[in-house]
Parts: structure tokens; sequence; C-alpha cells
């Protein structure tokens, strides 16, 4: 496990790798593959997100849980699934509020890689997940690792939008310092929580206002 291909990020989290929970996280990790197991998404896409969006360009956090555990979904941004593979629910929900908010109409596809190429980091608290089975890697370690990202964003950047939608996401951005970034929180945009105030909450306008205010691109959500 390395970040040869996200340089910026190498430089603040390289030091995380010697770390025991990443050892035993490794050592998890190969045990998994040695008894044959499927892992997504693919060893070469678990730091997918952050080789698309360095550090220094991040201007969007969003948070996600893990990884889509059926074949072909997964590719290391939350939320985001490859092309030519059916939308799931969340996201469908996530262009509802995007249409409405923004008037933006929804992709007919579900890959959100253009966002992660303007400055939206799309992280996953848990990068890997075994097949068919979900939240199968929680506890083993990734969350550590992505808490320390989400502090290396919280103290090296100005000025960015963190969007926590559900309790989880709110839990894990609770260090967040809100003098320094925009924090906007709502449900998740599950099927099953999206009616309770995910649709409705604007935070895709409200986001942009804000990147303007501090002489920001504006994120372009069309896809």
């Amino acid at each position: 496990m390395i970040l040869d291909n996200a340089p910026s990020w190498q430089a603040k989290l390289a030091k995380e790798f010697d770390e025991p929970y990443m050892q035993a996280l490794k050592k998890f990790l190969r045990s998994e593959k040695d008894a044959q197991k499927i892992i997504y998404p693919h060893s070469t896409q678990w730091f997918h997100s952050l080789e698309t969006t360095p550090l220094n360009d991040v201007k969007i956090v969003i948070l996600g849980q893990d990884p889509y555990h059926q074949v072909g979904q997964a590719h290391g941004l939350c939320f985001s699934v490859l092309p030519k593979i059916k939308t799931p629910p969340s996201l469908m929900n996530i262009y509802k509020e995007l249409k409405s908010d923004l008037g933006i109409s929804p992709a007919n596809h579900g890959y959100l890689e253009n966002w992660a190429k303007q400055g939206v980091l799309l992280l996953n608290a848990v990068l890997t997940v075994e097949d068919s089975k979900a939240n199968a890697h929680q506890g083993k370690g990734w969350e550590l690792f992505t808490d320390k990202i989400i502090e290396t964003v919280n103290i090296e950047c100005k000025n960015v939008v963190f969007l926590l939608w559900g309790s989880y996401a709110q839990k894990k951005g609770a260090i967040i310092d809100t003098t320094r970034h925009f924090v906007l929180k709502a449900p998740h945009p599950s099927p099953l929580s999206a009616h309770r105030g995910f649709l409705g909450c604007q935070h895709f306008s409200q986001a942009n206002d804000y990147l303007k205010k501090y002489n920001k691109l504006p994120i372009d959500w069309q896809l």
C-alpha cells in the first residue's frame, strides 16, 4: 500500500503506513486475499480518491461509509460507480437534489470522476469491502487512516466545504474546525432517509456560494 500516484498526500500521510494499525490492516488484507476472497475495489484503486483530488486542490469533501460491494461498482470514489453500471439508489437521490437545487438534469450514469477532478474529495471511511458483504472491513484500521486524511484537510487547507450526510459522516467529521471551513449536515441520501431532509437541503448551491465568496471556482456539478 503506497501513495506514489498521490505525491501531495504522500508528503503528509507517509508516516501512517508505518503505524501498527496500518501494519495490522495490511496483514488482514493479505490474509483475505490468500483465502481467495474477492475484495472491491481493485487494489490499484484503493487510494483513487487521493490520486484524483490532490490535497492542494480540495474544495469540497463528501464522506461515504464503505465501498459498493457488488461486481463492477466500486472504483475508489464514494457514491460513484464505473461507467455502464446502474446508478445506485443513494446517488439517484443526490441527482434528484441537484435537479431541485440547481436545475441540473440527472446524468444517465453514476461516474463521478469529473467532480473529483474539480476538487471534490469523494472519500469513504473504509476503503475496501468483501464481495457481497457490506461493511465487512469495518473496524480493521481504515477508519484511522481516513480520520488522518480528514485531519490533514482540516489543518492544511482553508475554506473547504464538508458535506456530511447521515450520522456516520457527521460523527466522523466532528473534528472539523468550523472557523476555517464550512460544514453542511443532512440526513443520508439513502432511500431510507433522504425524505427526512436530504431532499431539499440545497447543499450544492450553498457549497458553490461559499466557494465563490472565497474567490474559488465553483464546482460544475453537471456530469
